[in-house]
């Protein structure tokens, strides 16, 4: 999955549009979790979307 589709997907899946890197990163990781995603393409795009600043909201949780 490209970063594109992710948004696409995103926004059909919520009805709405992103509001932050941080939400489509927790968004990734929740499809990755329920087996919807598999490792190689998390992967991927969570190192792109780790370069562009997200954070997950797993790392808040400290």
């Amino acid at each position: 999955m490209q970063l594109n589709e992710l948004i696409k997907t995103y926004e059909q899946d919520r009805k709405q549009a992103y509001g932050s890197i941080n939400q489509l990163l927790d968004f990734y990781q929740k499809k990755y979790i329920a087996g919807e995603i598999d490792i190689t393409s998390y992967q991927e795009i969570f190192h792109i979307l780790h370069d562009k600043g997200a954070k997950s909201s797993h790392e808040y949780a400290l």
